[in-house]
């Protein structure tokens, strides 16, 4: 099948899901720890920056598809929940945190993607992504990408610190502010953005029909 470089990009999309769960799930002794988290960190950024680049090359090229507008909201949702089972993994404590994250963002997304099924095919509107679920877009990739960049950033910060004291110090791994601020508000946009598309399409959702 011939696909066009939008189409393309999804694909890889898709490909790199998997690989960053198989290095995400790598015992320690195997892949370190920090490497790890690293590796996972640049192989999510990518599948983000892919994700930005077909839907701009798509409209400006007029290249849109029903394979891209079938496939690329299914690249984002697992690109987004298989970094999420990674967390879930590899780190222990975030646990409750991302139990909790994961399953709001799970049913917001099969009640957004219900609903768009249900209003395009009953009413014939198709659902655009508005501003708020843009936001919750971004909110989910830099959460995520916080989560893992957080303690490689902690890491280098503690080798230099010790390089310049001349001292051994302590370190407190389990205390990472940005990872909890990041992914509380992601879990905040994810609620409001699917409040917002149910509140504004569930007149369409006629019960009698």
């Amino acid at each position: 099948m011939k696909m066009n470089l939008p189409n393309k990009l999804t694909v890889l999309r898709l490909c790199l899901v998997p690989v960053l769960l198989i290095v995400g799930m790598l015992p320690d002794r195997i892949l370190p720890f920090y490497l790890s988290c690293l590796i996972c960190a640049v192989l999510f950024i990518c599948t983000a920056v892919t994700d930005m680049l077909d839907g701009k090359i798509a409209r400006s090229r007029n290249l849109i598809t029903d394979f891209g507008k079938f496939m690329d909201p299914i690249a984002d949702k697992f690109m987004v929940i298989g970094a999420m089972f990674v967390i879930l993994y590899k780190f222990s404590n975030l646990r409750l945190l991302m139990i909790f994250t994961l399953l709001v963002v799970v049913f917001r997304e099969l009640a957004v993607t219900s609903m768009r099924l249900v209003v395009s095919t009953g009413q014939n509107i198709v659902i655009a992504a508005n501003m708020l679920g843009k936001i919750k877009t971004v909110s989910q990739i830099v959460a995520i990408s916080t989560v893992f960049l957080e303690p490689v950033v902690q890491l280098v910060t503690k080798w230099i610190a010790e390089a310049v004291t001349g001292k051994d110090l302590l370190w407190r791994t389990d205390i990472v502010p940005l990872t909890w601020a990041s992914l509380l508000f992601c879990v905040v946009m994810t609620v409001w953005s699917g409040m917002n598309y149910i509140k504004a399409y569930w007149k369409y959702l006629d019960p009698e029909k």
